[in-house]
């Protein structure tokens, strides 16, 4: 199952049986059983499953990509985790975590799938990422019976402006992460299921059509469900929340010389079974 957040709307993905995706409107196509709203959805997700195993695709449309937003748009918690593929550790020059590096990207960062970013600098450097949202409450949830709690996953990056985040005695990572557009996802969920492998996904990201990153979710440090086992050991999470799982080797800044994005860049971030997102660069 893909849903999608289609001009701030609830949307199911289907396809038509020509290749070509079509939109559900969900509170349309539900007679207003479930909202509009894409966040809503997460608190009645087993709810909504069993509706969408059901739904008529019948009224379904066509759409512009342009028009999606991010998946899960305002998010109670924003967790990402740093140092999570051994290569990008190493490239870090930092040893590898013995239990996950977190911070937040603040929601207001948060961004659609396609469309423009705004530079806050000239040391803004790209993280492609796989994203998992949280669909049923993770309280010390065993590692065997993380993906259980995770609704779907979806494409991300970690954009982050360098020179803020690495500035001071002690580093602002979330700052430096959290400015406007610098959290785009997209351009869908996908169910766990819809996946050949959930835990070797292939994901990567290109500027200008010149491959950056490439990496696969099986050379995580943490898998998926390690990390939902060991976030809700300390904290409660909760359908709807975010969980940016980071980023494999290639980033600007670990670059010699070092490479950042520039006005006029087109970023394009792939995950594969997931798919794509476009954001053009514009200086400010």
């Amino acid at each position: 199952m893909r849903i999608a957040n289609l001009d701030d709307r609830l949307a199911l993905i289907v396809d038509d049986g020509t290749g070509t995706d079509r939109a559900l409107d969900v509170e349309q196509a539900s007679d207003g059983l479930f909202s509009a709203d894409p966040q809503a959805i997460y608190p009645r997700w087993d709810e909504f499953q069993r509706w969408a195993a059901r739904a008529d695709a019948g009224p379904a449309r066509t759409f512009e990509h342009r028009d999606l937003g991010a998946p899960a748009p305002r998010p109670g918690q924003v967790l990402a985790i740093g140092l999570n593929y051994r290569d990008h550790a190493a490239e870090s020059g930092l040893d590898l975590p013995d239990s996950p590096t977190v911070f937040t990207k603040f929601v207001s960062s948060f961004t659609g799938p396609y469309g423009d970013v705004v530079l806050a600098g000239p040391t803004v450097d790209w993280e492609v990422e796989l994203v998992a949202v949280i669909g049923r409450t993770a309280r010390r949830v065993p590692v065997e019976q993380g993906w259980d709690h995770v609704a779907g996953l979806t494409a991300g990056q970690d954009l982050s402006e360098r020179t803020v985040q690495l500035a001071g005695p002690a580093p602002q990572f979330s700052l430096g992460k959290s400015f406007p557009g610098f959290g785009p996802t997209g351009p869908w969920l996908v169910t766990p299921d819809e996946l050949a492998d959930r835990d070797d996904i292939a994901l990567g990201c290109a500027v200008n059509g010149e491959s950056m990153q490439k990496g696969r979710t099986s050379d995580l440090v943490f898998t998926v469900p390690q990390l939902v086992a060991e976030l809700s050991a300390v904290l409660e999470l909760r359908p709807g929340d975010v969980i940016f799982t980071g980023t494999p080797a290639g980033v600007g800044g670990g670059r010699k010389p070092q490479r950042f994005l520039a006005a006029g860049d087109e970023l394009v971030t792939t995950v594969e079974g997931i798919g794509t997102m476009r954001h053009r660069l514009v200086s400010a």
